[in-house]
């Protein structure tokens, strides 16, 4: 990319002999696993998002109601998204911290894995509005203690030169968790494909409880393999700071005028997932209320929706990367993939059948997928320092956590005040004010 490394531009010794830096990425050898293993790891966390989110919550939503109330998922979703935003920085900079032979990431990413597990569990019973937000509001603040440490591992151990081809693979993970969640817990309606009858799905076996207790075991397997196929270097000779609480909370703000490129990727990703999250929290009611799918279909063709868009974004994670490494750029395919992700959201409105849905996952998949695939490598880039890359990633996350936060609550006041057309368009206009912020950082080609 533009920068040798994150330590050269913050002008101190690299981390292999810096006291207190994070320890070297080192040789190819030493890298090898995480090829795996990081993907492996954001699989197992784009499972829990994508098959509570897309799946389990709205059918525990219609369970406890009886309707297709956008007000009761806004609450359910809202309180979770919540309590992920304040994780994220908390976990990553007490991750920063850590010291044991384990690493600094490795011990948070086992414990929040475990805790996650027990409260997907405890999910499955909820039985109230209320319930089910607190609950989904504990998963979320657990797990982003878990997303925080298998997200700075890209700043700890990855070379520069690598950070296009580790942000494609990681990029990749969202769309397999899709097509592994349409294919279990919604099954896919292949007639829509050129088949017959519906693909997995197993008769609804994975739409209540069962469901839950999938998404805790593969979140733990996500954490085994990510902490024991790819050990982290030991951290206990890495030198720590004196705690000071003032320093501590001071930790969760980064300057926007000491640090502009961080603020402007911060603004831009907050952007792009906002309108992102605005359609993707009613993606299931909107079937129902919008294009008059019937009840007993929506989970094959929301399985069949999200088949397609997963196809378009691991077509666009597999290619962008490498190209983005080649041509040592990555703003460009930044900018491209968040405008066009923001004009795609606007297919539904012209087109509001399944036919149109169909070509609004592959436009919107494709250009997710772009971004997903670059935008990890710019934000690497633009970290303040790497000593504190937990806490600095945890900050960047809140951009992915915020949006969820607000996006139910401005999804559900826009389909009150002018039905869904009004929430694709105020989504597609939210997604490309925020890939245009993306010109404003400076140090980044």
């Amino acid at each position: 990319m533009t920068q040798t490394s994150l330590e050269a531009r913050d002008g101190v010794d690299p981390p292999s002999t810096a006291p207190g830096a994070a320890p070297s990425a080192g040789g190819r050898d030493r890298i090898a696993p995480l090829y795996f293993t990081l993907p492996f790891a954001n699989v197992a966390l784009w499972l829990v998002w994508m098959g509570a989110g897309s799946f389990l919550i709205p059918i525990q939503v219609m369970g406890i109601t009886g309707d297709t109330d956008p007000d009761a998922l806004k609450n359910a979703s809202a309180i979770g998204a919540a309590l992920a935003a304040i994780g994220n920085p908390l976990f990553g900079q007490l991750s920063d911290r850590t010291r044991s032979r384990f690493g600094r990431r490795t011990p948070w990413v086992l414990a929040c894995a475990g805790m996650a597990a027990l409260a997907l569990i405890g999910q499955a019973k909820a039985d109230s509005i209320l319930m089910l937000g607190l609950t989904w509001g504990t998963v979320q603040f657990i797990l982003n203690g878990y997303q925080a440490g298998i997200t700075a591992a890209m700043p700890d151990r990855v070379p520069p030169a690598k950070y296009g081809i580790f942000s494609g693979l990681i990029g990749l993970a969202s769309p397999i968790a899709i097509l592994l969640t349409a294919f279990v817990i919604g099954g896919v309606d292949m007639s829509r494909l050129g088949g017959d009858g519906v693909l997995g799905g197993f008769g609804g076996k994975f739409t209540g409880a069962n469901g839950y207790y999938l998404l805790a075991g593969a979140v733990v397997l996500g954490a085994l393999v990510f902490a024991f196929v790819s050990p982290e270097p030991s951290s206990k000779g890495m030198a720590v700071e004196k705690f000071v609480l003032k320093d501590f909370l001071a930790g969760f703000w980064v300057s926007p005028r000491k640090y502009p490129d961080f603020a402007w990727a911060f603004l831009s990703r907050f952007g792009v997932m906002t309108g992102y999250f605005i359609t993707l929290i009613y993606s299931y009611f909107m079937l129902i209320d919008y294009v008059k799918v019937p009840e007993e279909d929506v989970n094959p063709v929301t399985g069949y929706l999200l088949v397609v868009s997963a196809a378009a974004t691991i077509v666009a994670s597999l290619v962008i990367g490498k190209v983005a490494d080649r041509v040592r750029k990555v703003k460009p395919f930044v900018l491209a993939s968040g405008i066009a992700s923001g004009i795609s959201l606007m297919i539904p409105l012209w087109w509001p059948t399944v036919g149109g849905l169909t070509a609004f996952n592959i436009a919107n998949g494709f250009a997710f997928g772009m971004y997903m695939a670059v935008d990890m490598a710019l934000i690497t880039q633009v970290l303040p320092n790497n000593r504190d890359a937990g806490k600095d990633m945890g900050i960047i996350n809140i951009a992915n956590a915020a949006p969820q936060v607000a996006a139910p609550f401005v999804a559900a006041w826009i389909v009150d005040a002018a039905g869904y057309e009004g929430m694709f368009w105020t989504a597609g206009l939210i997604g490309i004010a925020g890939a245009l912020f993306v010109i404003k950082v400076k140090d980044v080609k």
